[in-house]
């Protein structure tokens, strides 16, 4: 019996899609746009890190994160999903367009949270929910039309609430989660399927189907998400939700939230009322 999380996603698979990404080379658009506004988040802190820890990223996201800590740690989590950093080494952590793929995001996010020394800051980039929304909805439909059933062939993509929920579970201080919409324009089936593939974002499901798409399914895919997904030159929408997290490692000087009953001035005054005790009605006029 396994006690630990599911196995939503096959890691050699993932392993084998991300080699192939760095075999095509080409130019990883959406990683880029990920990286720089993580970028942008640090420059807004106006802070000198001195560790930095990159994790589960490309080297080209390193490239664009590079000026802003003095050194470097290139890691990427082993099959287990286990960091081989020691606690409390690193002053900065950043990730970028990788952790929506892992088994045990909660885990993975308590790890990096003692990875970094206290005050220090964690940064991401992950997939969220909406990504990728008309191709799974195509894929479904073509599949029901072909097959009378449907496969996982997208991953589930988290909610920003609960990726904001899972950064206070994992212990971070002052967390925040947004979210930034993308839309991209594809002029043809095809050209969307060779950027997910140089992203390294295909099917590596563990429940996914072994058998390649049917040609009739293919086609039924495409009808559906040329129907229902296209705007009115042809061209073919892709929803890229990108979810930025950020967290710091707990720090006694960091702001804390005020006690109950701690209050220097009182509610009605700020908002230029009158107050009532409990149970007593306002009079009318």
């Amino acid at each position: 019996m396994n006690d630990g999380p599911p196995q939503i996603f096959d890691r050699h698979a993932l392993t084998l899609h991300r080699a192939r990404a760095q075999r095509i080379a080409g130019e990883p658009f959406l990683l880029r746009e990920a990286a720089e506004a993580l970028a942008e988040r640090l420059r807004a802190v106006q802070r000198t890190f001195s560790n930095g820890l990159i994790l589960e990223s490309s080297r080209s996201a390193l490239a664009i994160l590079e000026p802003l800590a003095e050194r470097w740690t290139f890691d990427v989590l082993q099959a287990d999903e286990t960091l081989r950093v020691p606690e409390s080494s690193a002053d900065l952590i950043a990730s970028a367009l990788s952790l929506h793929n892992l088994n045990d995001l909660p885990g993975v996010l308590v790890q990096a949270r003692r990875a970094l020394k206290p005050d220090g800051l964690f940064v991401a980039a992950l997939f969220g929910s909406e990504t990728l929304m008309e191709l799974r909805d195509s894929l479904a439909a073509g599949e029901l039309d072909t097959l009378g059933g449907v496969s996982p062939r997208v991953a589930p993509f988290a909610d920003v609430r609960d990726l904001g929920g899972l950064l206070q579970r994992a212990g971070f201080a002052l967390p925040v989660a947004d979210v930034e919409r993308t839309i991209v324009r594809y002029r043809d089936f095809s050209t969307l399927v060779s950027d997910l593939r140089m992203m390294g974002e295909t099917n590596a499901l563990a429940e996914r189907s072994r058998r390649p798409l049917s040609r009739a399914t293919a086609a039924a895919t495409m009808t559906h998400y040329a129907a229902h997904h296209a705007d009115t030159d042809g061209r073919l929408r892709a929803t890229f939700d990108i979810v930025y997290l950020t967290g710091w490692a707990p720090h006694e000087s960091q702001q804390q939230p005020l006690k109950p009953g701690s209050a220097s001035s009182r509610l009605a005054e700020a908002l230029k009322t009158t107050e009532h005790n409990a149970g007593e009605r306002a009079s009318k006029n």
